[in-house]
């Protein structure tokens, strides 16, 4: 749709014409639903107004019975209770609260401090510094947070480490860390909703753009429902409402970190500017709840849509096999019916078959198979690989049983599998294990001499490369900021990803 309306004095034929837009859309099959997950990052601890306009937008949400999520900075939600806003905080306590770091942009950010350590440093240095916000968040709000998401584009894996520890089921962004073809998926053993198809908005400050904002929409719904439901994410900041430019750009751009005396107040909107944001926000919102088959949601209701199935699930003799099958020299997640499992899953089960059974005369299962968890990545080096290694029997069912004491007591793939006094890659192991659990479940006796060949990760093409400007713009960071080894580490934490499949029966 190319219709445009130029002249500000004409918002209001805007709405008419809109309002009156989807009567004419074809009716959507009744059993799919595009759920709607509306977030703000509400962050900004410098502007009082900025208060005032989460104060309005959560009022206006409630009256329209839409509950939002609002992710709050640590210092956010401490600066509310000094001022205290205990209208804001109550307001907010009605929709569900997320958390958005402790202090955003102040020096340094995530991604820095997380750039430079490993993963089980990067996991207790994200906790010491973030962790205490969050617990403001839960006392000065009561209630957990259910969610997080970084600051700008500062993101790190190490943080979904420390989210785990904090019980938290889903990280809630925008950006281009991971990708898997722009849907939901679970990444670290959560429930990621980071770069997705359709992340939507309207132009605050355009209000003659709405109506090319609610044409995104109806394409959105309409691709959504031909896949039989999905996700769309709607993100604001309340301070957009009243700023004319972000807060923390004014003071904290290109690496500076001013003492706190020294921070200045960004330039302000006008009333009426303010107001339009406003019209133009609420009349989106009354807009997507025009159609019958749009459900908003919040970040809990995410993970309860997009539970993970595979967890429950009681795996077969057959599922094994089929499982076993699908393993190849390019290691990745799969697909099955109803739930999927990362490649860290995979390998979980069926080192546990493997090494339940090489005992056994008979090879079907004794008791099925379950998943209780997924399995972290590698987080150390990985013996490189170029050529076919052998081992025995003996040797290799020694280091089947190494492998699940380690699986168990460190809860993540081994970045060396020993094979006696050889190590070799994880991946490679896979691919060997996988024939090796096809000869068993088809009754047959492992075979005395075994062959380990070179195989790769494939799954970390979804983790994107290091890339300054992909990944690394937000104006905050310092000049020249690079993190090859941050992404490294990602990449290795593929081994745990895979698609978030949405329930059939929700």
């Amino acid at each position: 749709m190319n219709f445009r309306i130029r002249r500000r004095g004409s918002f209001w034929l805007i709405i008419l014409f809109a309002w009156l837009l989807p009567s004419s859309m074809p009716a959507a099959d009744s059993a799919a639903k595009v759920y709607v997950i509306l977030w703000f990052d509400t962050e900004d601890y410098l502007l009082p107004a900025s208060d005032d306009a989460a104060l309005h937008l959560a009022k206006f949400l409630s009256g329209e019975e839409v509950r939002a999520t609002f992710k709050v900075v640590g210092e956010k939600a401490r600066t509310l209770e000094r001022r205290n806003r205990a209208d804001v905080i109550a307001a907010l306590k009605k929709h569900e609260i997320g958390y958005h770091s402790n202090f955003h942009s102040t020096q340094p950010s995530p991604a820095l401090y997380l750039s430079q350590l490993g993963w089980d440093e990067g996991v207790n240095e994200f906790d010491r510094r973030e962790g205490p916000g969050r617990a403001d968040v839960e006392r000065i709000f009561g209630q957990a947070p259910s969610c997080y998401g970084q600051p700008g584009s500062s993101w790190g894996p190490q943080s979904y480490g420390a989210m785990s520890r904090w019980g938290m089921k889903v990280y809630l962004d925008a950006g281009n860390h991971v990708n898997l073809n722009d849907r939901p998926c679970y990444y670290c053993g959560l429930l990621n909703l980071y770069k997705l198809a359709y992340t939507l908005r309207a132009d605050l400050n355009h209000p003659q753009d709405l109506l090319q904002a609610q044409e995104r929409f109806i394409q959105a719904r309409k691709a959504l429902l031909a896949e039989g439901g999905g996700v769309v994410s709607v993100f604001y900041h309340p301070c957009e409402f009243v700023h004319k430019q972000f807060w923390d750009g004014v003071n904290f751009s290109r690496g500076a970190n001013p003492p706190r005396e020294k921070w200045k107040q960004p330039p302000a909107k006008t009333t009426e500017e303010t107001r339009s944001s406003y019209r133009v926000f609420e009349e989106y919102v009354r807009f997507l709840k025009r159609f019958p088959e749009v459900r908003f949601i919040t970040a809990s209701e995410a993970a309860k849509l997009y539970r993970d199935r595979a967890r429950d699930h009681r795996f077969t003799a057959a599922e094994l096999q089929t499982i076993a099958k699908a393993v190849g020299e390019d290691v990745s997640f799969q697909i099955h019916s109803d739930y999927a499992l990362s490649a860290s899953e995979v390998f979980a089960l069926l080192n546990a078959y493997v090494d339940r059974t090489q005992n056994a005369d008979a090879t079907p299962l004794v008791e099925q198979l379950t998943v209780k968890n997924t399995p972290l990545g590698p987080t150390g080096r990985i013996p490189l690989m170029t050529e076919t290694v052998t081992t025995d029997a003996s040797q290799f069912q020694r280091t089947c049983r190494d492998v699940a004491d380690s699986l168990d007591k460190h809860g993540r793939i081994p970045s060396a599998v020993w094979l006696g006094s050889r190590p070799v890659p994880p991946e490679a192991y896979l691919a060997t294990l996988a024939r090796i659990a096809q000869l068993r479940l088809n009754g047959a006796a492992m075979p005395e001499s075994i062959e380990i060949k070179p195989a790769r990760l494939a799954a970390a093409r979804y983790v994107a490369d290091d890339d300054p400007k992909k990944l690394w713009g937000w104006v905050i960071f310092p000049p020249g900021f690079r993190a090859p080894a941050l992404m490294e580490l990602a990449k290795k934490q593929a081994w745990t990803l895979k698609p978030a499949i949405l329930g059939k029966s929700e």
